[in-house]
């Protein structure tokens, strides 16, 4: 499982808060406690004003690089932010995130298509969000022809399939399940990706909601997720799913995980 760390968010409330009064020790621990968690990106995304996003971005990766060799996650709804922001990192990370909405995977893939950058794509147009599995997998069809068309190898791409709010779905997580497993079967090198959180908006004790989709979700086949590294519970229910799908050969990753302290009870 590909870790995707997620709390460095000026739309986290304390996030924000460090950020308007830059607070760059915050950052810093924030950094800090997510490279101790075992994450294999962190997200560095700024949620400020147009005016001021670069800059801040720039601020943040710096802070996050100080005390961590952890390669960044490039977050912005700016195509152009994130291919800027690109240039402040000291090595390739995650550039997150692309679309076929307007020109946005255009500008993107001719920015990463020469480099060893990885990619988050997002299953929607200009045409919305689809609604359906199949209308998604016609996204996902014409996403891999601008990936072929860019030479850029499948295992560079992580697939967001869309995970959207378990409280206004009629039919649970079965769509997403579906198009993740299709994904898989077309191209088993892919990842495929998602913010785990937001399957549990506006739900009471969130933390189980997101623990069970992750479980079935990773079932399905999602082998990369953002989420908050720091939830003991959630990566111990990582670990354990993938001793229990046969991927963690004599549970050796999941012992290795418990020694060193990424779940289980504090020492």
């Amino acid at each position: 499982m590909i870790i995707i760390g997620e709390k460095i968010n000026g739309a986290i409330p304390s996030v924000a808060k460090a950020i308007a009064e830059r607070n760059a020790d915050f950052i810093r621990n924030l950094a800090k406690i997510q490279t101790e968690a075992g994450v294999n990106f962190i997200d560095v995304c700024a949620s400020v004003d147009d005016d001021i996003e670069l800059e801040t971005m720039k601020w943040l990766i710096d802070l996050v690089q100080e005390v961590t060799e952890i390669p960044i996650a490039v977050d912005s709804p700016n195509v152009y932010t994130c291919i800027e922001s690109m240039n402040y990192c000291n090595k390739p990370g995650l550039f997150n995130s692309v679309s076929l909405e307007g020109d946005k995977i255009e500008a993107a893939f001719k920015a990463i298509a020469d480099t060893p950058w990885e990619c988050v794509a997002l299953l929607n147009s200009d045409k919305g969000i689809p609604k359906t599995a199949k209308d998604r997998l016609d996204v996902f069809s014409d996403l891999m022809a601008k990936v072929q068309e860019y030479k850029i190898n499948p295992s560079r791409m992580h697939i967001d399939p869309l995970i959207e709010m378990l409280c206004t779905s009629e039919e649970g997580i079965s769509m997403v399940t579906e198009v993740i497993r299709e994904i898989k079967t077309q191209y088993p090198t892919i990842h495929v990706t998602g913010a785990v959180s937001n399957i549990s908006f506006n739900l009471p004790v969130r933390k189980m909601v997101n623990m069970g989709f992750t479980v079935l979700a990773m079932n399905a086949g999602m082998d990369s997720a953002i989420l908050d590294p720091t939830n003991r519970d959630l990566m111990g229910i990582i670990f354990a799913t993938e001793a229990l799908l046969g991927d963690d050969e004599y549970c050796m990753e999941y012992i290795g995980a418990y020694r060193d302290g990424i779940f289980g009870n504090i020492k």
